[in-house]
């Protein structure tokens, strides 16, 4: 316990004598972090939504405009016997144009304008429950309807969802590479920042190994140092998180409840949070460590 009060005393002097230098390692490491935090706000918004949407996938079928009564007795023939369809709709050209009409008042006016109703007629499935795992054999059934006659084309919102989790998937890795390159900077900046240190503590380490000191005595104070620069950066990178949320929740909380249907933005669970700290602090203790291994 003496030897962790002495490392913490020495490092907090050492970070208010070279306050400048330090204020750089921890804005680094805040930038690493910001970014990290970032990504995962961004991820723990999304997930559900995209999680909500997959459960709510549906199927819709388009019959071409010559599609006779036999080839929609066909197609729902062929939904009913695949066993994923939990209810099927039938939804004619005309009652397509009244939910036009309906949805869009400002612009029923140039549809009608058209001198035909330009909306062909459907069938719209509410996937069965078990089918939402069952991704193969709906797209077998999606294929299986577009080669059906009369079928015009077959929207499967899932396959969009695949592709929007993917997109998600590659932008995070590409979030993870870039928060990778500033995690090495920010080890880096700090071992050169306590080596600052070391170097001007010099005299006073030769002095305390020629009395006997314990290599813990010696190093431990760079370790602190670079524990406590990797915790002011998490702090700091957790503040400036929370006001950007704050402020984007103000501005947008109401555009994204209307336009993705979330109940509200939130923030970083505390445990993330914590763990965004003992990151930070790691970091720091790396590139403490560093410097320290060099002091013999």
């Amino acid at each position: 316990m003496r030897g962790l009060t002495y490392a913490l005393n020495e490092a907090t002097q050492s970070l208010l004598r070279g306050w400048r230098a330090a204020l750089l390692a921890v804005i680094t490491i805040a930038a690493g972090l910001f970014v990290l935090g970032f990504f995962m706000i961004v991820n723990t918004n999304l997930q559900p939504i995209v999680a909500r949407w997959t459960e709510a996938a549906e199927l819709s079928v388009y019959l071409r405009d010559d599609a006779t009564s036999e080839h929609a007795r066909v197609v729902e023939g062929l939904i009913a016997q695949s066993g994923l369809a939990a209810e099927s709709v039938y939804v004619s050209k005309a009652d397509a144009a009244r939910r036009f009409a309906t949805d869009f008042p400002d612009l029923a006016g140039a549809a009608e304008g058209l001198g035909h109703n330009p909306f062909p007629a459907s069938f719209e499935v509410r996937l069965a429950p078990h089918a939402q795992q069952a991704g193969p054999a709906v797209d077998g059934l999606a294929a299986t309807l577009s080669s059906a006659p009369g079928v015009a084309d077959v929207r499967y919102d899932r396959r969009w969802l695949r592709r929007l989790s993917s997109a998600i998937q590659f932008v995070g890795g590409v979030g993870l590479a870039v928060i990778g390159l500033l995690a090495a900077a920010a080890a880096l900046t700090v071992a050169n920042v306590v080596r600052l240190a070391a170097y001007s503590r010099r005299d006073e380490i030769e002095i305390m190994k020629l009395v006997g000191a314990p290599l813990t005595f010696i190093r431990g104070p760079f370790v602190a140092e670079g524990v406590l620069q990797g915790g002011l950066g998490a702090l700091l990178a957790i503040a400036l998180l929370w006001a950007g949320f704050v402020a984007a929740r103000a501005r947008y909380g109401a555009l994204a409840s209307e336009a993705l249907g979330m109940g509200s933005i939130s923030f970083l669970p505390l445990q993330t949070s914590l763990l965004l700290v003992l990151g930070g602090m790691l970091l720091g203790c790396l590139g403490g460590l560093v410097v320290a291994r060099t002091v013999r």
